[in-house]
């Protein structure tokens, strides 16, 4: 992740944009190289590509991206610091398992933050700001109609990082940052928990913008209270479905951004 806030949109993990091959990337400064080579592989955490309990295997993601292991070992470093991958002695660097119980104790978290931070920005907010919020809302929209959950997770993790983004609380946007990283291991399947959730999403969203759009900050932060309140029980309905389910493997629940 950046250490500097960024503008949402252009955000490479929120918006899934790929990361240029490995050959395009050599002969870069060492520091430069080292967070291409981070955010490549968290680029594969988000999407799913990589699961929580797949092991991290340097040599190879060094072969895949034509670059020396030092990078890459860094790279693994940044990223347990950021909680998306542990090191255990003698076996390796794999994808963190996030449990059910810890990711209701980050949900609280991330509540407290996004209310927030909802108050924050509707007391700042500005025409661009407003713009871009909307920007994700019709890409969730386009999203719902060609039934693209994947463009959908994508479009709504912009939206919530512009809105604690525009809060203009480095602190509090670092922290989320964290948290909502932590939460992409856990959640892959909460989109598709039942058949209206992302109607009823995209519902939620377009209710936050018109309260921030009007200045609201009570109404704002009540609701995105109550937005992530309701993540959080998809979750819940997604993981208990997950557990009913004969065929799923247990030991690897994949993720996405409710």
């Amino acid at each position: 992740m950046t250490e500097n806030m960024p503008n949402a949109t252009s955000d490479d993990t929120a918006q899934g944009r790929s990361v240029p091959p490995g050959g395009a990337i050599r002969g870069r400064r060492r520091p430069s190289l080292t967070s291409v080579v981070r955010d490549e592989i968290e680029r594969h955490i988000a999407s799913g590509a990589l699961a929580p309990g797949d092991k991290l295997n340097e040599a190879d993601w060094a072969a895949r991206l034509q670059v020396s292991r030092g990078p890459v070992r860094e790279a693994f470093r940044a990223l347990e610091q950021s909680g998306l991958v542990r090191t255990e002695k003698n076996r390796g660097v794999f994808v963190r398992i996030v449990s059910l119980d810890e990711a209701d104790e980050i949900y609280a978290v991330r509540g407290v933050l996004e209310e927030a931070a909802c108050r924050a920005l509707a007391e700042r907010i500005d025409a661009a700001q407003l713009a871009g919020l909307r920007v994700q809302i019709d890409a969730m929209r386009d999203a719902l109609d060609a039934h693209d959950q994947d463009a959908y997770a994508r479009a709504n993790v912009a939206f919530h990082d512009a809105i604690v983004a525009g809060a203009g609380n480095t602190k509090l946007y670092d922290t989320y940052r964290r948290l909502v990283g932590e939460l992409r291991l856990f959640r892959r399947a909460a989109l598709g928990a039942r058949d209206d959730t992302m109607e009823r999403s995209l519902a939620e969203h377009r209710a936050i913008l018109t309260a921030l759009a009007s200045r609201d900050a009570d109404r704002a932060a009540s609701l995105m209270h109550a937005h992530v309140n309701g993540g959080r029980q998809r979750v819940h309905e997604a993981y208990e479905a997950q557990q009913d389910d004969p065929q799923h493997d247990r030991a690897r629940p994949r993720s996405r951004t409710a």
